[in-house]
Parts: C-alpha cells; structure tokens; sequence
C-alpha cells in the first residue's frame, strides 16, 4: 500500500482511506474471509505472499493497514512478507514485538473507533505514536505532517524524509479533504452516496496518474512491468458497525462495491 487517510474525530465514525500501489501484474483476491487462521478478519489477499495490505475486524470494529516504508532491508535469509502485519494488529489490536528484525521497513496503522496509532520501522529504529484527532495521511516516507513539516523547513535544514511526489501529493489532498464536509457513510446505499465528497477526491480527484499530485498512479518499469494503483479500500468504524468499500478499478466511480460484513 502506498497511502493511507485516516480521519479521527470525537463522537464521529473513524474513517480510513487505503490506497494500494504495487506491480499490475502481481494477482491478488478481493476482500473477504481468505484465512483459516484468521477467520474473523476481511481483507484482500495477495496471492504471492499469502498475507494484505489491510485488514477489517468487523466484530471488534478494529482495521489495520501496511505501507512500506524506507531504511535497511531484512536479511533475505529470514525475511517475511510484511502483509502478515495487518492480519496480526487487525486480531489483537497491537504490533507484536517478537521478530520485527525480519521484516523489511514498514508503517502500519491500527485503528478503531476513539483511536488511532503508528508504527514505523526502518530497519534499525521502532517508533510508535497515537494519533490526535483530526485527517492524517501516510506514505511511504511517513506521516504526511512530517513531510511537510520538512519540507516547509527548506533544503538542507532537515532531512529528506520523503520523495517530491509523496510530498507533492500531502500537500494537494489533505487540504482538499479537510475542506469537504466530512461523510458519514453509514447510510445505506452506494459508496457515491455513503462517502460524498470523499469518493471523488479519493478515486483521484481527476489529477491524471503521471502529475507529481497523483493519488492514483501508472508507472511503466520497462520490461513489460507496470506499477500502479490497483486498488482503494474505504472503512469506516463505529463502536456497533463497520462500512467497508472496496474498488479493484481506482479512477471508475462505478466500480465501487460494499464489502459484506456477515
């Protein structure tokens, strides 16, 4: 996954934005009940490595997301897919501690009505935070009020924590959503209706996939291999009901479809 939203606010419904950038041709189910050790959890299911990129815990209202972040990889000798992390944090609510060193780096993001909370590994460094309330955006160089932050610092006073296009896309979208009324997609109905003015700037806002903006991205690699955007998941969580959206075609408004919670 390549950016998350997260949206905290007292007395309102948490709500969480997961976009999913990865190579087009790598196969991947969509969501719903794929693992017997796990089956309480929702999610899409990555075929090469058996794990996700977010998780759904309906009956503890609870999600989790990964990215992957930057610093020093695992040793290829014991490396695991990060797409376990979501499995494990949806299910306990928390990063297990035990073997973090055999994970490439990484964010994940566990949420839950009244909560929201970061971890950041880079391969050397565990840091962990609680997330105030207010929207927050994740990349793959972090918090996006990071990025900002340092960048607003000016070259060679702080840093590079992250690449010009992720900044690029903080400062476009976290503007544009905070100055939309705020959804609350428990209504029935189709995502247009449940998540308003989120859906369209979520589906990409119109910006096209090669602007430094870009929130849904297309990349060619060469050799044939594409990298982009190839999925949006939406969730929102109250303390007695879950809403979960799911689109395997970013950019389609059509193509979004509620996910079954039963």
């Amino acid at each position: 996954m390549c950016t998350a939203i997260l949206g905290l606010q007292p007395g309102a419904p948490v709500l969480l934005a997961g976009v999913r950038d990865e190579l087009a041709d790598r196969a991947w189910q969509p969501p719903r009940r794929h693992w017997p050790g796990y089956p309480e959890l929702i999610g899409g299911r990555d075929l090469l490595a058996g794990g996700t990129w977010l998780a759904v815990a309906p009956s503890a209202r609870r999600a989790a997301c990964v990215l992957n972040g930057r610093g020093t990889l695992a040793p290829a000798r014991s490396r695991r897919s990060r797409g376990v992390l979501p499995l494990q944090a949806a299910a306990e609510g928390k990063l297990g501690q035990a073997g973090l060193e055999d994970f490439d780096p990484f964010h994940l993001l566990i949420t839950e009505p009244g909560r929201g909370s970061l971890a950041s590994a880079d391969g050397q460094d565990l840091t962990e935070r609680d997330l105030a309330a207010g929207l927050h955006m994740i990349v793959n160089g972090g918090l996006g009020s990071d990025l900002l932050a340092a960048g607003a610092s000016g070259p060679g006073t702080a840093p590079h924590t992250g690449r010009d296009h992720e900044l690029a896309r903080v400062a476009h979208f976290l503007p544009r959503l905070r100055a939309v009324p705020r959804p609350a997609p428990r209504s029935g109905g189709p995502a247009s209706r449940a998540w308003e003015d989120w859906l369209p700037l979520v589906d990409g806002d119109g910006i096209t996939p090669d602007d430094p903006r870009a929130l849904i991205v297309r990349r060619d690699l060469g050799d044939g291999r594409i990298w982009g955007t190839t999925s949006i998941s939406l969730v929102a969580l109250w303390p007695d009901a879950v809403r979960y959206d799911f689109t395997g075609t970013p950019g389609e408004a059509a193509a979004w479809r509620p996910v079954p919670m039963a």
